[in-house]
């Protein structure tokens, strides 16, 4: 990625007293492998500054017209937010969770951005497609 941009993603994910915490941390570092989630009451906590892997996945399972959606119905100045499934991303896959969270809790994270702006970094993680393709918006 870039040098221009400047993200923060904090990721948040609930453990249950049935989870074992490694795998909650191994589902964290699937779709973020950057992350290095610390345990803190009940939940874990991690924070990178990139979503270069996330976005390598959104592009490998064609979900990016989804993602733009998340990231842009949640999108409140430099700050967009969205929840993701755990179960999926144990497995390895991005899964965003709409509605009522799942009954373990869902993935948590809040991107926010400095440099450029929250669409351009959208833009970058999730570009527009066309018949599912990819689209270059420069």
């Amino acid at each position: 990625m870039s040098s221009v941009y400047s993200v923060d993603v904090e990721i948040t994910a609930p453990v249950n007293d049935t989870e074992v915490t490694a795998r909650v941390a191994d589902a964290i570092r699937n779709l973020f492998p950057e992350a290095d989630p610390d345990h803190r009451e009940g939940e874990l906590v991690a924070t990178v500054h990139t979503m270069e892997g996330f976005s390598e996945e959104l592009h490998r399972a064609e979900i990016l017209d989804t993602a733009r959606s998340v990231f842009f119905d949640d999108l409140a100045g430099d700050r967009f937010t969205f929840d993701l499934k755990k179960q999926a991303a144990f497995e390895g896959r991005v899964n965003f969770a709409v509605g009522e969270p799942a009954e373990l809790g869902d993935i948590h994270v809040v991107v926010t951005v400095r440099e450029p702006d929250a669409e351009a970094y959208i833009d970058y993680v999730a570009p527009a497609t066309e018949d599912g393709k990819p689209v270059d918006t420069e």
